[in-house]
């Protein structure tokens, strides 16, 4: 049986192309259009639906409106955001990501030019979304599966690095602010994003954080106590200079569609000078990370933390880094920050 999908959006051309990729597939099928989010509930309150596909601009109740109410009403139904490229559209879509939605797909200024991509983008979104298993670990939240390897100590410090893609902008509000100002190491971020949106997410976690959050820069030198969040249509890489560490971008090609990719920024960690890197992947489609973990891993002392299937928005990156051998810890959300804290240490 084919899954229902519910369109909200106020353009009659982008319900038409919405519904124009959906209903050629044999998975999923548009069974209610509407053009704002009160009409929108009233399907919810009487339909089955199975995923809405959500403008965050309409009339009458708008996006974050509309996830406001079906959050206090505990409707459990994924949102996919379909959102513009304003600075009012990244905010907004931030924080309909802290309103539950699973992720979001920007709207192509042109759906004719770049119809081809849109179209991939919103299948994708559609088959780990709907398909994706939470499957319960089968691996104790304690044991150790990454084969440990006697390294030499080298270098000096710790560097806290994070992977993460759908469900990511959440999770990362339940874990960075409750990192102390203290924190003996920095915080680099590979968070799955376009160019555009990295910003609004670094200055919301900034507000609600005592650690200082940004957006990376180029050349920028990182300093424990401090956050960077890996600019969206960049890699991130991480440099030694002189007795520490700069952040780098690189403009290689994407890596299955993604740049920012995890596993540039875990492989750029080979040379660095650090005596500990503590990789953390969270929520995500995908497998983004793991790659790049298992090559640090031959020359690294590492400390792998994954997020646990229960709490995981999307299972995909933490269940691939698990069925790799290459993680310590599996623990949920709420333990993340605390393993964090444990293996960094304050200064």
């Amino acid at each position: 049986m084919k899954k229902n999908i519910l369109i909200l959006d106020d353009s009659a051309l982008m319900r038409r192309a919405l519904s124009a990729i959906i209903n050629k597939t044999e998975e999923y099928q548009v069974a209610w259009e509407a053009s704002n989010g009160l009409e929108g509930l009233s399907i919810v309150e009487t339909e089955h639906v199975d995923m809405i596909l959500l403008d965050m601009h309409m009339p009458k109740m708008n996006g974050v409106e509309f996830l406001r109410v079906l959050k206090e009403n505990d409707v459990d139904i994924p949102v996919v955001v379909i959102s513009g490229y304003s600075k009012r559209d990244t905010k907004d879509t931030i924080e309909a990501l802290e309103l539950g939605a699973l992720e979001f797909v920007r709207k192509p200024e042109s759906v004719l030019k770049e119809r081809e991509e849109f179209e991939t983008h919103i299948l994708r979104v559609l088959k780990y979304s709907l398909e994706d298993k939470k499957l319960v670990n089968s691996v104790p939240r304690d044991a150790r599966t990454r084969p440990v390897t006697q390294k030499t100590k080298t270098g000096h410090g710790r560097l806290v690095a994070i992977a993460c893609s759908t469900g990511g902008p959440k999770a990362l509000q339940d874990i960075i602010p409750l990192l102390p100002a203290d924190l003996a190491a920095p915080v680099i971020i590979v968070q799955h994003m376009p160019a555009g949106f990295t910003n609004s997410l670094a200055v919301r976690l900034n507000h609600l954080s005592k650690v200082e959050v940004s957006e990376a820069e180029d050349n920028q030198v990182l300093e424990n106590g401090h956050v960077y969040i890996a600019r969206g249509g960049k890699h991130l890489l991480v440099k030694a200079r002189g007795t520490g560490h700069v952040v780098s971008f690189s403009e290689m090609p994407p890596v299955n569609g993604l740049r920012p990719c995890a596993n540039y920024m875990y492989e750029s960690l080979e040379n660095s000078n650090y005596e500990k890197i503590i990789c953390v992947v969270l929520t995500g489609m995908g497998a983004d990370g793991t790659q790049g973990i298992q090559r640090l891993n031959n020359s690294k002392l590492i400390h792998v933390i994954a997020q646990d299937a229960a709490t995981s928005t999307i299972y995909g990156m933490p269940r691939a880094v698990t069925e790799a051998g290459m993680v310590d810890e599996i623990r949920p959300l709420t333990e993340i920050a605390e393993a964090i804290k444990i293996q960094v240490g304050v200064r």
